[in-house]
């Protein structure tokens, strides 16, 4: 955003972040009680617009374990539609995880823009609607939008806005669509983006349609809450209620395959005996092997002890 009316634009919208608090800004999105009883499952704390806030703690461990694991133990729990690919990274290392803020933006149409525009004006949001989600994120959000794939004219955000995200959430942003200004966004250290590509243009002929919604993107569908984890694969989207059970089995299916490789190298046992169901020899070789390794665990050993008493091995 190099001109004048583009910086005008994004003081704005930052001038408007600090002023507005996320309790006064409800247009377009669902009730409190429709989120809160579409995701019912979840029995833990929750955010005041409904959405489950997954602890932070969970969050850290998310970031250390393997979308391959995650998806493994999503589609065990009969989740198919979790994972989505074909993204582009503003750097392919990058690794981000949080709580899913969810926006869907749709093609224009008068009628209805200028009715989404005169509620929302009136419920505190400034500007044009793409700025309108930022404004409710909370620390460790990562906003989630679906723009329908969008390339030209379908750019949700340029620095200025990037800068409003990452000070809002201090996380990155995954977009079935495009964004604009790399060089900018590329300075703002931290902040990483998996859109479907970069594009010069403004965006036009879009309207936000629906805020801390149920959206898809390509495959995945992602409800408000979810736990969110991109790596350079791809974006996986674990349902709140899910995400203590895939954040340890994947803990634990690291850890297995930690001891494998240590022992298949020493020759203990071989390969054929690791990858059938493990004797009580192998088991008892395990649980040895953790106690002289209690650096490695991810978890609290009482939390790995409990997890164990109900698994199949």
């Amino acid at each position: 955003m190099g001109t004048k009316n583009s910086l005008i634009t994004g003081l704005t919208v930052l001038l408007s972040i600090v002023c507005l608090t996320g309790e006064t800004l409800n247009a377009q999105t669902i009730s409190k009680d429709e989120l809160i009883y579409l995701t019912s499952a979840w029995k833990g704390e929750r955010f005041t617009d409904g959405r489950p806030r997954i602890p932070d703690e969970l969050i850290e461990r998310a970031r250390h374990i393997t979308i391959e694991d995650a998806w493994l133990v999503l589609r065990n729990e009969g989740y198919l539609c979790q994972f989505e690919r074909d993204f582009r990274q503003d750097n392919p290392d990058a690794v981000m995880a949080g709580r899913a803020l969810t926006a869907r933006f749709l093609p224009s149409r008068p009628d209805i823009e200028a009715k989404i525009k005169d509620r929302g004006w009136k419920d505190g949001f400034q500007g044009n609607t793409n700025s309108w989600p930022i404004l409710k994120l909370q620390k460790g959000d990562v906003y989630i939008a679906d723009a329908g794939g969008k390339i030209s004219g379908g750019t949700l955000i340029g620095d200025n806005l990037a800068s409003s995200v990452f000070e809002r959430s201090g996380n990155g942003v995954v977009f079935n669509g495009s964004a604009r200004d790399p060089e900018g966004i590329s300075k703002i250290k931290g902040f990483h983006t998996w859109i479907r590509d970069w594009d010069p243009s403004f965006l036009e002929n879009m309207v936000l349609t629906g805020l801390n919604v149920p959206v898809t993107l390509g495959q995945a569908i992602i409800m408000p809450g979810d736990l969110v984890l991109a790596k350079k694969e791809g974006v996986i989207f674990i349902p709140a209620h899910l995400a203590q059970t895939v954040i340890i089995t994947a803990e634990f299916l690291a850890l297995r395959a930690e001891f494998a490789n240590s022992v298949l190298a020493e020759g203990r046992f071989s390969a054929g005996q690791i990858d059938n169901q493990w004797t009580d020899e192998i088991k008892e070789a395990f649980l040895d092997w953790l106690k002289k390794n209690p650096d490695l665990l991810p978890m609290k050993r009482e939390e790995l002890d409990e997890y164990m008493k109900n698994r199949t091995w």
